[in-house]
């Protein structure tokens, strides 16, 4: 991947050539940014930079033995740890890469889509409600692999994704080599919460924040990858807040389940139909631990632009074309007096749900609350 495939950040991408021309290369860097602001494109895009035997001063060279093979994630100086389905293993043998199985599909989903999804990374394993995790196994494999010297290029890179998802002994265990690696090799964490990182890992990198794509960026992207109109493409770059996974997805699927579910939601704890919302409580408890995080945050942003219409602040509601209606006709029924008690309870979902909570229990309190918060009654 090569910079001029990442989606905006010009500023970024220019500080980051800057470093690696004035050769002051930190040895572990953080790409801090929210999911679909691009930090796992711009974390590839920067190792084929350093990986290039034939870098310019604005990219890499595309065309060389090392650009080729990065560009398909198979370059042998580039090693990749991701979350995955694990039972925490034994460090028997630290030889054996416990993604060994899984690195293809990994590479082929990040292929087909840089901006990729926590959740769209575990409906490719078909996990369901496991929790990915990067386990000491891969720490110690991690160790390891960067012991042996580089094989083609100057530098050793190693990029990991979401480590958020290393437990604490994995974490721990990569605390010195972080600290002091060898002599060329360069850490590359994307996380979208860093603030589950242990401190003493956070402490040891070079923090670069990725905030969220311009929305002129964004439009470009629509436009020229995606063959959207130029109007649809500024009005999804708007309403997608800088996250341009969630503008590939209004391309394709304007209002999805997600909107029909939290549509439904709504009028059922408006007119208090207890029986229905059970039943709504029992088909969201039957879904997967990502669908319903995915749910709840959807809920969290269509339920925030009712408030801003509320109070007459329509510049600041992104809804799509599809949702503009029902937010505008909710929005009364949003307010100062209980924005805070919803969102409360939406968060406490994810929370409970992240915590291996029964689903069924959770949505059952979850729908009889919002009810009588939001109802008529």
């Amino acid at each position: 991947m090569q910079f001029t495939d990442v989606v905006g950040h010009e500023a970024l991408k220019e500080r980051i050539r800057k470093s690696v021309s004035d050769g002051r290369i930190a040895h572990a860097q953080l790409f801090a940014g929210s999911q679909g602001t691009g930090n796992l494109p711009l974390a590839l895009a920067y190792a084929q930079y350093l990986l290039c035997s034939n870098r310019t001063p604005t990219d890499s060279c595309g065309q060389c033995p090392s650009c080729r093979k990065a560009a398909k994630l198979e370059h042998p100086d580039l090693h990749l740890v991701f979350p995955m389905a694990t039972a925490e293993k034994s460090d028997v043998d630290s030889s054996i890469d416990p993604a060994a199985e899984v690195i293809g599909p990994w590479r082929q989903a990040v292929l087909a889509n840089p901006y990729l999804s926590e959740a769209e990374w575990y409906n490719a394993l078909d996990m369901k409600n496991k929790q990915g995790l990067i386990s000491t196994a891969s720490a110690s494999h991690v160790i390891r692999s960067l012991s042996l010297k580089s094989y083609e290029s100057e530098y050793k890179v190693m990029v990991i994704w979401l480590p958020e998802r290393m437990n604490s002994a994995a974490a721990n265990k990569l605390l010195k080599i972080v600290e002091e690696p060898p002599a060329q090799t360069v850490f590359l964490m994307v996380s979208e919460n860093p603030s589950l990182l242990l401190k003493t890992i956070t402490s040891r990198t070079q923090q670069i924040t990725v905030p969220p794509i311009d929305e002129q960026s964004i439009a470009q992207a629509l436009q020229q990858r995606m063959g959207v109109a130029a109007s649809m493409a500024a009005s999804i770059a708007h309403i997608s807040c800088g996250n341009y996974s969630k503008a590939q997805t209004l391309c394709t699927t304007p209002t999805g389940t997600y909107y029909e579910r939290y549509v439904q939601l709504m009028r059922l704890c408006y007119a208090n139909k207890y029986l229905d919302l059970l039943s709504w409580a029992d088909t969201m408890a039957k879904l997967g631990r990502e669908e319903i995080k995915g749910f709840v945050n959807y809920a969290l942003d269509i339920t925030r632009n009712s408030l801003m219409l509320n109070l007459g602040l329509p510049d600041l509601c992104f809804s799509a074309t599809e949702e503009q209606q029902f937010v505008q006709n909710f929005s009364p029924f949003i307010h100062r007096q209980n924005i805070d008690r919803i969102t409360n309870e939406l968060t406490l979902v994810n929370e409970h749900i992240a915590h291996n909570a029964n689903a069924s229990i959770v949505f059952t309190d979850f729908v009889l609350k919002l009810s009588q918060i939001i109802g008529s009654k």
